[in-house]
């Protein structure tokens, strides 16, 4: 092999397969030109010789996340998946892809030469802050070109995970409550009790479900919802925002403690239905991966889908952290 630009050219005996066959790399004449990371696959899965001796420990000088980055290819290819980097991508090629993506995917079934891609990929460490805005703007781009937008994460042990990164818009069947309806709620009489909480006593039916939880012959509601009943909208915070946002979709915001998020949503009358999403405190300031994918998975067990709300331009969107079908979960062996 020699270097060429920030990649290797490989012209050995196993040029035309390793094109052909696997789509690895990107052909230059009767050369086929490998990035670093799928140098070191093909040195462990198509038994090629390093470029030379210590080239493994001289490349992983200069690329830190060499290693991280050949784990992920590893994770990629060896079910099956045909991976084209972006780093190698020829302008001949004619592929579309989104900023940020790192790697196209086809299925096992399916080839470069003559199929769309199935996925746009990204990959990142477990303790890598989550860019939860560029995240969502790449989504929606990605699925914008009829792709899955797929995130691979690797940990310290080199164990790798996969999870789709979409743009949700959970929509409920139930009546928004109206301006009326909170006036009213507004004016019943109100006593403090704890952590914020207000108990109010109505008279024989509570005007609106999604807002407060019976107690006894009232209603108990929250700090969130009271402040959402009794300020004005400019002094409204972001969970109370956010709960604005959520009736206004025609959902039921319940606590969402026990899986550790600020709100459970229902998105019909409670008692017809589990809750199918769980909302995160949009006032998280930061997320790192290593947490993102333990809420996702927890909330992927319970039939949920675990979202973070995020405001763009006065507009709440909701980022979700999805846990894939086990037929599209990529992952590798656990290293000894």
């Amino acid at each position: 092999m020699e270097p060429y630009n920030d990649g290797w050219l490989y012209s050995g005996s196993a040029c035309e397969r390793l094109a052909n066959k696997s789509a690895i790399g990107r052909k230059i004449g009767e050369k086929l030109l490998l990035s670093s990371a799928e140098v070191i696959f093909c040195h462990n899965h198509r038994h090629l010789d390093w470029p030379y001796d210590n080239w493994f420990e001289e490349e992983i000088i200069k690329n830190p996340n060499l290693i991280n980055e050949s784990i992920i290819i590893e994770a990629l290819r060896v079910p099956g998946n045909k991976l084209k980097l972006i780093q190698i991508l020829g302008e001949g090629e004619n592929i579309l892809f989104t900023e940020g993506t790192w790697g196209l995917r086809w299925n096992s079934n399916n080839h470069p030469r003559k199929d769309e891609p199935e996925s746009e990929v990204r990959w990142f460490h477990s303790s890598d802050i989550i860019d939860r805005k560029k995240l969502l703007l790449w989504a929606e781009n990605v699925n914008t070109n009829g792709r899955r937008a797929e995130v691979l994460i690797v940990d310290n042990e080199q164990a790798v995970v996969t999870y789709n990164i979409t743009s949700e818009n959970p929509k409920g069947d139930l009546l928004p409550p109206s301006k009326k309806v909170i006036d009213k709620i507004g004016n019943y009489e109100r006593k403090i009790i704890d952590n914020g909480r207000i108990f109010l006593k109505y008279g024989n039916e509570w005007p609106c479900d999604q807002i407060g939880i019976d107690y006894d012959e009232g209603r108990i509601i929250d700090e969130i919802s009271n402040h959402f009943i009794t300020l004005d909208e400019s002094k409204w915070s972001l969970e109370v925002k956010v709960y604005a946002n959520l009736l206004e979709r025609g959902l039921h915001p319940r606590p969402g403690f026990k899986y550790g998020t600020l709100w459970r949503c229902y998105d019909q009358k409670i008692g017809t239905d589990h809750a199918p999403w769980l909302i995160v405190n949009p006032s998280t300031s930061t997320v790192d991966w290593e947490s993102a994918c333990l809420a996702s998975r927890l909330a992927s067990g319970v039939n949920k889908i675990w979202l973070q709300p995020l405001e763009i331009n006065s507009k709440w969107y909701y980022l979700g952290i999805v846990r894939p079908p086990a037929n599209s979960r990529w992952t590798n062996p656990v290293k000894k």
